[in-house]
């Protein structure tokens, strides 16, 4: 079993705990974002646990992480503002987008390092 499909699973979790809480806390249907993101996740990690599958849904399953951080990043621009007090529109969906945002350039970064040893494992006489 792969650890970078335990890892999808676990940034899946992640999301998708991010997504009701937002939603818990909220009442807002778009708080509920990244738990779409998460179930997605979570599926590509339990479908990567099939050999024959692997390659392509790891290779899915960074392109989910790449889309999650570049839709979320806006919120991670607005973050100093509200850390340093000030007016923010929307301050529980600052927090939300922040955390996707890092999550998700956390988990591309895993993804990247992943490839890049199994290109050199493969890559060896």
């Amino acid at each position: 079993m792969s650890s970078m499909s335990n890892v999808t699973i676990g940034y899946g979790a992640l999301l998708t705990a991010l997504g009701v809480g937002g939603f818990a806390a909220t009442s807002a249907p778009t708080a509920l974002i990244p738990a779409g993101f998460g179930a997605v996740a979570i599926g590509l990690g339990l479908l990567a646990r099939q050999e024959k599958y692997r390659m392509h849904v790891m290779h899915a399953s960074a392109l989910l992480g790449v889309v999650g951080f570049l839709g979320s990043i806006r919120g991670l621009s607005r973050l100093p503002a509200l850390l340093s007090g000030g007016d923010v529109e929307r301050p529980a969906a600052v927090i939300a987008q922040s955390l996707m945002a890092i999550l998700s350039a956390g988990y591309v970064g895993l993804c990247v390092r992943s490839f890049v040893a199994a290109r050199r494992a493969t890559a060896r006489p």
